[in-house]
């Protein structure tokens, strides 16, 4: 454990053309968004696979064809907000 604490917020900002975001550059690359719509389609939709040197092995979500992947820590909350929000369609 790294001693991190993560606390996704999910909010209903308005229109996104009308949000004027100013993220540290030394955290965050860039800001995109992805419509429920795409992330709820199956064929964006996926698994990544990863095994430790121990031979420990984990599976993770991820979230493809857009304009980006979406993997890690991002895809997971992703997952979890997707399941408490639309349960029954993801």
């Amino acid at each position: 454990q790294h001693g991190m604490t993560v606390a996704p917020v999910v909010a209903n900002l308005g229109p996104l053309e009308a949000l004027t975001l100013n993220p540290n550059p030394d955290e965050v690359e860039e800001v995109f968004t992805l419509p429920l719509a795409h992330l709820l389609r199956e064929e964006n939709q996926g698994y990544t696979h990863f095994r430790t040197a121990s031979g420990y092995g984990y599976t993770l979500p991820v979230f493809l064809n857009g304009p980006h992947k979406v993997w890690g820590l991002t895809a997971i909350i992703t997952e979890l907000t997707l399941e408490l929000l639309l349960p029954g369609r993801y």
